[in-house]
């Protein structure tokens, strides 16, 4: 038997994979005209807490837990633009060392 004749019955050509090009993306409608503003329902002089959602206004508890947030975001970003990647490496190995051998990989095996 040559190998020709082994060969003769298979189909070429590259695999087709299912679901693959099938979908297309649908285009979204421009039915309305107004402003961005009036869509939304806010108005131009909001409070600037526009990122809340829609008409609901912030406590003065949750303003507080943000700038918060923002302060602590601010003092990391600080804190690690400071330290060289000598420092880093430094404070993550005497932080390795503060361990207790509860940690340590254990031997496994005769030995």
């Amino acid at each position: 038997m040559s190998s020709s004749q082994d060969y003769a019955n298979v189909a070429g050509g590259s695999l087709k994979l299912k679901g693959a090009g099938g979908s297309k993306k649908k285009k979204k409608s421009k039915s309305s005209s107004k402003p961005k503003d009036e869509i939304r329902g806010t108005s131009g002089d909001a409070g600037g807490d526009g990122a809340a959602g829609g008409s609901r206004r912030k406590t003065d508890a949750e303003r507080r837990f943000e700038e918060m947030q923002r302060e602590r975001l601010a003092e990391r970003v600080a804190k690690s633009a400071s330290l060289t990647h000598k420092d880093r490496v430094h404070e993550f190995n005497n932080k390795l060392e503060a361990l207790s051998e509860h940690h340590d990989i254990p031997r496994v095996g005769p030995g």
